[in-house]
């Protein structure tokens, strides 16, 4: 993720700015950085995961479902989860506009070819530190699922899938996921 500005900044000066057209920006460190917007496969795998958990989540009276929304993760990091849950009894701290400023329950982000690392590393280790209970890394290049809870203040390993196989990840134990309903089909350009 290129970095776009040379001046530090603050969550809140980063949030009272306004993203430019076709943008997706981030803030981190105190400086802004651009993502490239997400090929077919990542958004189709984002498409459907969020659909089977959207589904799951009001059946059951779970919570709330969002993505790609401002996360303020510290003073001087902002990021845009591709997907974001909180779990009912935490519904309260999401504002109706603006940020959101309270940890999510799970977070879940979708490598691209130029994410693995900030994914994999940085985004790792901040969402520990901002005290996200989950982490989920989806692969669709690689097929893979990665699921991660945070216990004293780092992520260990749950659970993990790939191909077509079918999971239950933390914390929603009792929802399978198909995950070779997640990839562009074989044969597909």
């Amino acid at each position: 993720m290129p970095v776009v500005s040379t001046i530090k900044l603050t969550a809140q000066q980063f949030l009272a700015m306004e993203d430019s057209p076709g943008a997706r920006l981030e803030l981190v460190g105190g400086k802004i950085a651009v993502s490239p917007s997400p090929d077919f496969s990542h958004s189709r795998a984002e498409k459907r995961l969020s659909r089977l958990l959207l589904n799951h989540i009001v059946e059951h009276d779970l919570g709330e479902l969002a993505g790609d929304i401002d996360t303020i993760m510290s003073s001087y990091d902002v990021r845009r989860p591709d997907i974001i849950y909180y779990q009912k009894n935490r519904v309260l701290l999401i504002p109706s506009h603006g940020a959101l400023n309270a940890a999510p329950d799970l977070c879940v982000e979708i490598v691209s070819p130029s994410s693995g690392t900030i994914d994999r590393v940085d985004k790792f280790q901040q969402y520990a530190a901002a005290g996200i209970a989950y982490y989920w890394i989806l692969d669709p290049a690689k097929k893979t699922i990665e699921s991660y809870r945070l216990t004293n203040g780092r992520y260990d390993s749950t659970k993990s899938g790939r191909g077509a196989e079918v999971v239950s990840l933390p914390p929603f134990d009792d929802l399978k996921i198909p995950l070779g309903e997640l990839w562009v089909p074989e044969g597909s350009n």
